[in-house]
């Protein structure tokens, strides 16, 4: 079986200590852990890497892209820079955001070896074909180690369209993350786990979903045994 992508719990939680305890049960289930920090009273970032013994992945997603942040960029970003200090794995900053507040990530990233996952969402559909690759072309020229482009689908043929974006992005070498929400795009948060997909985001269970459609990592964790496990044969 040839290497699959990284399985990410989204976690949203009041605090760190909140999160660090809600993730103990499925901790070896996961690759990563992904802290939803705008769902945080504070942003507790250092408290996060203290107590989550994991690779971890600081969000702070903007109510313009789908999250609960409010405040000014400059704020929403400092605890980011605060995660790359701290040489967490992975910062998610979106496309749609300021040119320079991502070269200031890039920028304090180079010591750290933290890496920048530049994404982008749209919870109402799914571009055209078009669209996507230009998209894709953005996230290679931004100058991120990572992308994800997640998309809304209505009919198979979305969900298609964006796991095709794959073959480009592995040809030009450039990891990326791609997968739709809604009924129709199940399928591909577990699909792009074996098409070369770097990595899919699951929930702790079906309560604390935080993107429609998302599946649970213990759903994902069971699925991948069982395709793997079915190949061995």
């Amino acid at each position: 079986m040839e290497k699959r992508g990284k399985i990410c719990v989204s976690l949203a939680g009041a605090d760190a200590a909140a999160i660090a305890s809600a993730v103990q049960p499925v901790l070896d289930l996961v690759d990563v852990v992904e802290v939803r920090l705008d769902a945080m009273t504070n942003p507790e970032v250092e408290k996060c890497c203290a107590l989550i013994r994991k690779p971890l992945l600081f969000t702070n997603r903007p109510i313009w892209e789908g999250g609960q942040f409010g405040g000014t960029e400059e704020e929403r970003v400092a605890p980011l820079l605060t995660a790359i200090r701290a040489r967490a794995a992975w910062v998610d900053l979106e496309l749609r955001a300021d040119g320079a507040l991502r070269r200031s990530l890039l920028s304090a990233a180079v010591e750290s070896g933290t890496k920048v996952i530049i994404s982008w969402h749209d919870f109402t559909g799914t571009p055209s074909r078009e669209s996507l690759d230009a998209l894709l072309a953005q996230m290679m020229e931004s100058g991120c180690h990572v992308g994800k482009i997640v998309t809304t689908a209505k009919s198979e043929a979305d969900v298609l369209r964006v796991l095709a974006l794959q073959e480009q992005a592995m040809a030009d070498g450039f990891p990326l993350s791609c997968f739709c929400m809604g009924a129709p795009g199940r399928i591909s948060r577990f699909a792009t786990l074996y098409l070369g997909g770097y990595m899919t985001y699951g929930a702790l269970d079906a309560a604390q979903a935080t993107a429609p459609g998302q599946l649970t990592v213990r759903q994902l964790h069971a699925m991948t045994q069982l395709f793997e496990d079915t190949n061995a044969d």
